[in-house]
């Protein structure tokens, strides 16, 4: 039976004969159904249309979806002597994406920073060779295709590796995440954001968003949440959801001036934003 993707997120749903009636990811106010109205593909028509974007974002090497496709998100690769790591996925798995992620050591794990980009992460797991998917457990509820490939985590961190760590930030989604790489090349640090840390357009603050298209800032509280529980980590880099969309050098600093700009604007002083 096939395997529906909804065309809007670019979610892949469990086997079923017929499209589901909706997508819970694009009904939700974070997300959007489409003008045009719920339209679903699959896996195979997706190859068809589609090829898989493999080029170097910063330090990465990322993989997309050409021409765009639901979410224009990019997974990045996490290279490690202790093991290699996918973060975030994408809707399209094909032969050459893998045969290069085998080129360069492999995949061990994926790990995810929050539902809108689930996409196919089962598909890339079993074309993996069945490697575990990292979820935080707050947002279990939204996985769509599941699979015994997929481990929740819980509590506010997990390490990877000796230098690749998930830190629960929720906000965005209840079990958004971020990843942080403590050796990176050249010897810097970096943040990998998804969307828990939005990164803005100017390439210099990062946003709070519970809704990204839907305009919705993220709860003042959340905010302040997610302050704490990144303060004292340091990171020269912040890398966002797309291509090109990072802060390379004085993350941090651009960081913390986020959060002061953030609460300002909703009107809390700066006592209020530590």
């Amino acid at each position: 039976m096939p395997k529906f993707i909804c065309q809007a997120c670019g979610t892949q749903h469990d086997e079923s004969p017929e499209p589901p009636a909706a997508c819970a990811i694009c009904t939700d106010d974070r997300q959007y159904v489409r003008w045009v109205g719920q339209s679903w593909t699959t896996h195979e028509e997706l190859m068809q249309t589609h090829r898989a974007r493999i080029e170097r974002d910063g330090d990465f090497v990322g993989i997309g979806v050409a021409p765009g496709f639901g979410i224009p998100q990019r997974a990045l690769f996490v290279p490690t002597p202790q093991g290699n790591t996918l973060w975030d996925c994408t809707s399209l798995v094909t032969p050459d994406a893998v045969e290069q992620l085998r080129g360069m050591g492999g995949v061990q794990q994926i790990a995810i920073s929050h539902p809108h980009f689930y996409s196919s992460m089962v598909e890339w797991s079993d074309a993996l060779g069945g490697v575990p998917i990292y979820l935080h457990e707050a947002d279990r509820q939204w996985v769509r295709r599941r699979s015994p490939h997929i481990e929740f985590w819980s509590g506010a961190r997990l390490a990877l590796s000796e230098t690749v760590t998930l830190y629960h930030c929720p906000g965005h989604f209840p079990g958004s995440t971020v990843l942080h790489w403590a050796d990176a090349p050249g010897g810097r640090s970096v943040l990998l954001c998804g969307d828990s840390l939005h990164v803005a357009q100017d390439r210099r603050h990062v946003a709070f968003v519970h809704s990204v298209p839907n305009h919705l800032p993220m709860h003042p509280d959340s905010v302040a949440g997610i302050r704490e529980r990144l303060e004292g980590l340091a990171f020269d880099d912040a890398y966002g959801f797309t291509w090109g969309l990072n802060i390379i050098g004085g993350a941090r600093q651009k960081v913390d001036a986020s959060f002061d700009r953030y609460m300002r604007a909703v009107g809390r002083n700066g006592a209020d934003a530590t």
